[in-house]
């Protein structure tokens, strides 16, 4: 039997899962990932911890597994997007890697905007600007570390630095790179006038090799089998930017009838199309699919369950949620009775720059259950703000894909069925992330022909759950009030 290790790489955690051909899960192996907050707005991680750590991960999986190393057929990353990996032109690391959710560049990003950048790049890049982006971080590392600046001889992202470690091959895989404002969408290359836009034009020369992700990257040297338990030779294929992998693997594809909700730490809404529009009035997020010639478009922000998990500490026991408790707390009161608003935004916003999370309108009679519903809500709210636009260029959706771990929560995608008026459908499948990569790797190594084969030979089960119309206008109009409240929060900040 032939194996395929697909490795998925999140904000704190990384998981090494290894799938049989047939895309059935055989071991899964997770380590958390260290994180380091130096300072506020500041998110980084120690890059040779990173690699160890990935190096565990596959050891153990591996391990876990039982079966001989030399079955594993070629492996793959996915992993998160954005973010800064900088090599020097030794393939030094120069600094800590930053992940995308680090917001340093805020400032930077309010001078872009009050200049009409972002206007001025998107028929180029089909890109908004975002605090994490490269380019952003990278004028920040300009102004602020020129000495660092000066010597990269290499600009990576989470997985392009992995790959890296484990061949010893400097490349950018495109779905990630597509989505980084280096990149013009039309030509399908780097652009120059893009770099001298945002003033970062002295590292053109450090912009690797891109590749797609189901070409051979490189091969697993005898140092990293040493290290990990695989055998020197492995295969190591491109690999994918994470939202790209979990849409591959909710099936979504480009009849344009369906969307991929993601309820992770990001709040993701993604569709599949064969056009791109770089004139249109609304800026859609639009990178490069898996396929060749298709396109992801895709509404985000860090508004999903991440912020619930920040509860724990406070509703939780011994600092953990026990969900099936919360949940049987929310069962027992009425869908529409808790008028407490909860805004995610522990991390971010998706209603503009410095807007903050909070709760309003707890009283004394509030129990838990409240609180749970309110939490629950205010993160679906945010979801249906990217929804409402996503709509917008998908008129025809029929349905809505729904992946991460939330979907473990049937009280939870009720209410999301029941606030969208929309069919769910929620493939059986956990590690989305370290899926996608290892069908990647089938498909790379000849297993497969392409992403529907391989899927169609897994075999992954489905769940349906039907929305209850009575509770439609119910929620639109609790969403209509959370809006309101969100333009309030807008006025007090540009008045504070």
């Amino acid at each position: 039997m032939n194996y395929y290790l697909g490795i998925d790489s999140g904000g704190t955690m990384l998981k090494a899962c290894l799938f049989d051909r047939h895309g059935q899960q055989v071991a899964l192996y997770r380590e958390n990932t260290s994180v380091i907050c130096q300072q506020p707005g500041w998110v980084e991680r120690d890059v040779e911890e990173y690699f160890h750590e990935t190096c565990r991960a596959i050891r153990g999986v591996i391990l876990q597994s039982g079966i001989n190393p030399v079955q594993i057929k070629g492996l793959s990353i996915s992993a998160q997007g954005k973010g800064l990996y900088l090599l020097d032109e030794q393939g030094h690391a120069l600094r800590n890697g930053i992940l995308s959710s680090d917001s340093r560049a805020t400032e930077i990003v309010r001078q872009w905007q009050a200049k009409g950048i972002p206007e001025k790049i998107y028929p180029l890049t089909l890109q908004t600007l975002w605090t994490g982006h490269p380019v952003s971080l990278l004028r920040w590392i300009k102004l602020h570390e020129p000495g660092v600046y000066r010597r990269i001889g290499a600009i990576m992202m989470s997985h392009d630095y992995l790959r890296f470690r484990l061949t010893g091959r400097i490349q950018a895989e495109i779905t990630n790179m597509s989505e980084s404002n280096f990149f013009n969408a039309t030509d399908k290359k780097y652009d120059p006038e893009l770099l001298k836009i945002f003033e970062i034009e002295e590292v053109q020369n450090a912009l690797p090799e891109l590749i797609y992700p189901t070409d051979l990257s490189g091969n697993i040297t005898r140092d990293i089998a040493e290290k990990t338990g695989l055998v020197a030779g492995t295969p190591v294929y491109g690999g994918l930017f994470d939202v790209v992998s979990t849409a591959v693997c909710s099936g979504i594809n480009s009849d344009e009838t369906s969307l991929n909700f993601v309820m992770g730490t990001w709040s993701v809404t993604s569709g599949i199309t064969k056009c791109s529009d770089p004139e249109s009035d609304e800026r859609f997020v639009c990178g490069q699919y898996a396929i060749p010639g298709e396109y992801i478009v895709h509404e985000a922000s860090p508004t999903s369950a991440s912020n619930y998990e920040w509860f724990a500490p406070y509703l939780g026991a011994n600092g953990h949620f026990n969900h099936v408790e919360n949940e049987a707390l929310v069962r027992e009161l009425s869908p529409l009775e808790a008028d407490i608003l909860f805004v995610p935004f522990l991390y971010g916003s998706n209603a503009g720059l410095g807007l903050k999370a909070s709760l309003y309108g707890v009283q004394a009679h509030h129990t838990k259950g409240h609180l749970i519903q309110a939490i629950w809500k205010g993160i679906l709210f945010c979801h249906l703000v990217h929804l409402q636009k996503m709509l917008r260029r998908f008129p025809r959706i029929k349905r809505l894909r729904v992946s991460g771990g939330s979907t473990q929560c049937m009280t939870w995608m009720q209410m999301l069925a029941d606030m969208t008026g929309l069919t769910l459908e929620i493939p059986v499948l956990e590690e989305t992330g370290a899926m996608g990569a290892a069908l990647v790797s089938m498909i790379g190594a000849g297993e497969y022909p392409d992403f529907s084969h391989a899927l169609t030979a897994s075999g992954t089960e489905v769940k349906v759950i039907q929305p209850n119309p009575e509770l439609y206008a119910g929620y639109q109009a609790q969403f209509a009030r959370y809006q309101r409240y969100i333009s309030s929060l807008q006025q007090f900040e540009t008045t504070v």
